[in-house]
């Protein structure tokens, strides 16, 4: 489901507005759904990533849609300035330099593979997102981390050490899902 450049907007200014509020009253905003468009109603996952001058500043979201995606994008942009624990709370004279990217999550499909190989011929560079799974270690990209590892082999030695595990590591109990996301910026 693609939205609209209007519905694309307000979930941006819905973002912002919620981390302004952080700043303010260290909650993040509540909205009413019914107040917005039926498309940012729907359940919906979400992941909000923040940036100063190109830099990573902060990036919270969910796998698996469990709340209106208006929702989940004001919860997760506050969770993204405030709680992500790679980075000192968001202060206030940063706010006017974010640069906010949403990225809307389609649900996980698994892939089937038989060898690692099998799976690195498999994945799509620019369109997919991975979640990896293996016992108690799981990690994911998005979509937009191929901007920065092109080939599908660095890809997946990125994400297996993302989730915990060595570059290296290999195992047929590893579980790999895929999603799309539509990117708002």
């Amino acid at each position: 489901m693609s939205l609209t450049k209007e519905q694309a907007n307000t979930l941006l200014q819905v973002a912002k507005e919620s981390i302004q509020h952080g700043l303010e009253t260290g909650q993040a905003l509540k909205v009413e759904p019914s107040n917005y468009a039926e498309e940012l109603q729907a359940i919906r996952a979400s992941f909000v990533t923040l940036e100063i001058h190109n830099q990573l500043r902060g990036c919270i979201g969910a796998l698996t849609a469990y709340q209106p995606l208006v929702n989940d994008v004001a919860y997760h942009a506050h969770a993204a300035a405030f709680s992500d624990p790679r980075f000192m709370e968001l202060q206030r004279d940063e706010f006017p330099q974010l640069d906010i990217h949403i990225s809307i999550l389609s649900p996980p499909k698994s892939i089937s593979f038989e060898s690692e190989e099998h799976l690195v011929q498999q994945l799509r560079p620019g369109i997919d997102g991975l979640i990896l799974t293996e016992g108690m270690y799981k990690g994911t990209f998005l979509p937009s981390v191929w901007e920065s590892l092109k080939e599908p082999a660095d890809f997946l030695r990125h994400l297996k050490r993302k989730a915990g595990l060595s570059p290296n590591y290999w195992s047929d109990n590893i579980k790999v899902e895929r999603y799309i996301a539509e990117s708002i910026s």
